[in-house]
């Protein structure tokens, strides 16, 4: 370990400038427009797993978005993992709050700032360095290790799942790391425990065949801002309950287990409040706050527009408005149903004088879970141990990483959480940034990672 610390030590600086030029691809899975970007972003990934020692690297079509194979098979007959990440990033929408360009990173004291530097670029490349490191100072690796690299993660992985089916041969593994998530603190670790699931819609709902003289029709027909705003509206009760019939049907009830683990997780309210600037917490009757966006399922409206919004007045009656809505599931919920429970809602609850029509969106996921036991778990566990100096919480993800519940699916393995990203890194927001001091610790996380592995299976 010495010889494996020296070497990332003195390499430090080259690989901080390694991921700026990484950060600096637009890989916007979600956007037409940068589908070069993103394949570029691919290119990139794969031409640093050639120079880490990676064997048998290659970009693999998958229908939409490319995915980055790679492997190093040559610890006999100990075990084979795989590790995962993602290369794509979100938009960067609203542009005006970014105080630097997002795909022009900047360092700020131990923080660098750009779209993508936490979620995932930053901790997507840390296995590859690890592994890395151990080729050039140690000329093996402790395990077999696989790497997998996929360019659509923001966009719910739409084609990936065919291409994990059909890969089986090339994908096999004993367990799967993800380099997607994130510690609990800069100095208290976490295993996570579990994801929520996902399914999305968008609502178009028109009205007249175009705008419209607010003065001459206003009150004479119904405005579809309006109707859409009831539509939503009818999806909660006054608590943040689901009205939405069936919604709740297949949801299994957290365990008395579960909402242990949860309790024995300190949380201040005020805090949590403070923090992400509210006055108050909400949300469904009878749980906890990390219950409720933990355990529980949930209707979101992540965007809404419609007429005119730019500054000043235009006195108009909007012919169409729309809303993106999406869903966080729990087992045993799917998302197909949930999805068309939700859409059947809206159309019943449209009132006369607009039409609506609704989009079903491709993104998806499966709600996920990893037994407490598993020694993927165990070995983290002891990895984290070393590092904090204290034990990991047992946590849960509100979020989806719609590649575990795919490889549990369709390989039956379990996928454990090991990155390194904080919840303050404002991942989707302005202004993400990923911490140095991060970047550097996890490198010699998965180099002891990949010797407990070897050790303990």
């Amino acid at each position: 370990m010495e010889a494996v610390h020296n070497y990332l030590t003195r390499r430090q600086p080259e690989f901080i400038d390694q991921l700026i030029d990484f950060l600096k691809i637009p890989s916007i899975s979600s956007l037409p427009e940068h589908k070069e970007d993103v394949r570029q972003a691919a290119m990139w990934v794969s031409q640093r797993m050639e120079n880490a020692g990676i064997e048998n690297v290659k970009v693999l079509p998958t229908g939409g978005h490319p995915v980055v194979y790679g492997d190093w098979l040559h610890a006999g007959e100990g075990p084979t993992i795989m590790i995962y990440g993602h290369f794509d990033t979100q938009p960067v929408d609203p542009l005006a709050l970014w105080h630097h360009p997002p795909f022009d990173p900047v360092i700020v004291k131990d923080r660098l700032y750009a779209r993508g530097a936490s979620d995932d670029k930053g901790n997507m490349l840390i296995p590859i360095l690890a592994a890395e490191a151990c080729l050039n100072t140690a000329g093996r690796l402790p395990v077999n290790v696989k790497f997998l690299f996929e360019g659509q993660e923001e966009i719910g992985s739409p084609e990936l799942e065919a291409f994990i089916a059909g890969n089986r041969d090339l994908l096999t593994n004993d367990m799967v790391f993800s380099a997607d998530g994130g510690q609990w603190r800069r100095n208290q670790p976490a295993l996570l425990m579990g994801l929520r699931g996902l399914c999305a819609l968008q609502v178009d709902v028109k009205g007249a065949d175009g705008d419209l003289h607010s003065g001459t029709f206003g009150g004479a027909i119904l405005n579809p801002i309006h109707a859409l705003s009831q539509m939503i509206a009818s999806l909660h009760d006054p608590n943040g309950s689901v009205k939405v019939d069936g919604f709740y049907e297949s949801v299994a009830t957290p365990s008395v287990e579960e909402r242990e683990k949860v309790a024995a997780i300190p949380y201040d309210e005020n805090a949590y409040c403070r923090d992400i600037g509210v006055s108050t917490v909400f949300g469904e009757p009878g749980y906890s706050t990390y219950e409720r966006s933990w355990l529980r399922p949930t209707v979101e409206v992540n965007g809404i527009w419609g007429g005119f919004q730019e500054e000043g007045t235009k006195t108009v009656l909007p012919s169409t408005a729309h809303a993106k809505i999406s869903c966080r599931l729990v087992p045993d919920q799917n998302p197909e149903k949930i999805r068309e429970q939700v859409a059947l809602h809206l159309e019943a609850v449209a009132p006369a004088g607009v039409s609506v029509s609704i989009q079903r969106l491709n993104a998806t996921a499966l709600p996920y879970r990893i037994p407490q036991d598993h020694p993927g778990n165990r070995a983290a566990e002891t990895v984290h141990r070393a590092l904090y100096g204290k034990a990991p919480y047992h946590i849960w993800m509100g979020g989806s990483i719609p590649f575990c519940g795919m490889m549990k699916k369709r390989l039956g393995v379990y996928t454990v959480n090991f990155a390194f990203g904080l919840n303050d890194e404002a991942v989707h927001a302005p202004n993400e940034f990923f911490r140095l001091s991060s970047f550097e610790m996890g490198q010699t996380a998965y180099v002891k990672l990949f010797h407990e592995l070897a050790k303990s299976l």
